[in-house]
């Protein structure tokens, strides 16, 4: 089984760019005024790879994907 992993978010960073959003919509979600919310932090099982890389996209650096 595959370790868990959690979104951290800094919001104060976010600048509402949605790249995140973009590449992985199932995770990260975007606010009425575009800065980025997660339903969970715990991020679902089989999209590991794809919050990593929405974080890793981020021109802030708003987001990070840990161990839980």
């Amino acid at each position: 089984m595959s370790q868990k992993l959690k979104v951290v978010i800094d919001k104060a960073a976010c600048c509402g760019y949605g790249v995140c959003a973009e590449i992985c919509p199932e995770v990260y979600k975007l606010d009425a005024n575009g800065i980025v919310y997660v339903d969970d932090e715990i991020v679902p099982e089989g999209l590991e790879e794809q919050a990593r890389e929405g974080a890793e996209a981020c021109p802030q650096s708003a987001l990070a994907v840990e161990a839980a």
